[in-house]
């Protein structure tokens, strides 16, 4: 049985507990995915759903995309992704899951795709002091100073992984073990709590909690 599934982070709020303490909570619209093919250990060696979710027109989407769903017998799907099983699926192509998947489950896991900042400098993508502000600096004051080494046998040269100014998220993000506080089936809605990496309307992958039960 499949425990993960798609959807989309509609942003964050706050709720009231039991005891009345507030909590800051992510709504994440999970569902319903489409099983788009099924893999089992006999044909491909492992055992995996490739889940499609919401809805986009053929436009945008190309041929062979187009073909993949039509054989599926579903509508082209924005956001397709594969989910691995420790067992043969018991789903069939065409089958949906809903949000109903999580309802026996009290922690998950999720992924998501961090925030992008653009090229940034040392000094806000790992923190460095920067040069003095006065005392003769001239417009280099975010500068990351000197970032080679002058050695008598390999001359001037950059040691691997040196902290330079570069790309600064749009990564991969995983947050575990959020607590699942309400579920709304109607509207397809998964409400835990915490934050979750990405902006709104970002697409993330929802699974049970392996380190958390």
């Amino acid at each position: 049985m499949a425990q993960a599934l798609l959807g989309k982070k509609i942003g964050m709020t706050r709720m009231y507990d039991e005891k009345g303490v507030i909590v800051p909570v992510t709504v994440i619209r999970t569902g319903p995915c489409t099983v788009m093919q099924v893999k089992t250990e006999q044909t491909d060696g492992y055992n995996a759903l490739q889940l499609g979710f919401e809805d986009v027109k053929r436009s945008r989407r190309k041929k062979p995309q187009i073909g993949h769903a039509q054989k599926a017998g579903a509508p082209v799907k924005a956001f397709v992704r594969e989910v691995s099983l420790q067992q043969q699926p018991t789903q069939k192509i065409g089958d949906e899951l809903t949000v109903d998947l999580f309802r026996e489950i009290k922690f998950v896991d999720v992924l998501g795709t961090s925030k992008g900042k653009g090229f940034t400098g040392v000094v806000k993508r790992y923190g460095f002091k920067g040069q003095p502000a006065s005392h003769g600096v001239e417009r280099k004051h975010r500068s990351p100073g000197s970032i080679s080494v002058v050695s008598g046998s390999t001359g001037r040269s950059i040691k691997k992984g040196k902290k330079m100014a570069g790309h600064v998220g749009h990564v991969r993000c995983s947050s575990r073990n959020h607590k699942v506080v309400a579920i709304d089936r109607q509207n397809h809605l998964l409400v835990i709590k915490g934050s979750v990496a990405g902006p709104p309307d970002s697409y993330v992958i929802v699974s049970k909690a392996k380190t958390k039960s």
